[in-house]
């Protein structure tokens, strides 16, 4: 490394704070948050990629289905995908008791719990609603909490 990169003054007699190899100076630096790249701007190499496919869509879908339909696994598992994607969420059918109150949550727990050892539900399904009711709770809690702090404040 140069004694310049290490922080020397240069030409003009400025101390370069920062400066070294791959770091400008600050004033040629970009702001935190940007990238230096417009927004919505694509890489030159996504560009030529989409140049080079542009009206082969329709081809390359028949090579991957001939490919797949030969026996090729990959080129298989690339048209099942495309078929079939992975299910993201689905909504849940399932009855939970009424929640007027935190005492509820304690209810509503079994519930869940009582449904995932039926079957009824997945264990990722009763992972989501726990957290929903718990959410709920929370929420039921710290107004609780707002009306009791309320009261004492008025009280004194």
């Amino acid at each position: 490394m140069s004694e310049k990169a290490k922080g020397d003054p240069d030409t003009t007699g400025r101390k370069r704070e920062g400066v070294g190899r791959g770091k400008p100076p600050k004033e040629h630096q970009f702001k935190p948050g940007n990238s230096g790249r417009p927004k919505g701007s694509r890489h030159k190499t996504t560009l030529a990629i989409q140049a080079l496919l542009d009206g082969e869509g329709e081809a390359l879908t028949r090579k991957a289905v001939e490919m797949a339909l030969a026996g090729d696994t990959v080129a298989l598992r690339l048209c099942l995908e495309r078929l079939a994607p992975p299910r993201k969420d689905s909504p849940v059918r399932f009855t939970l008791p009424p929640m007027d109150g935190a005492q509820n949550a304690a209810a509503a727990m079994g519930a869940i719990l009582a449904s995932v050892a039926s079957g009824e539900l997945t264990p990722t399904d009763a992972q989501g609603l726990t957290g929903l009711i718990e959410a709920y709770r929370k929420a039921l809690e710290t107004t609780e909490l707002e009306a009791r702090l309320r009261a004492l404040e008025e009280r004194s």
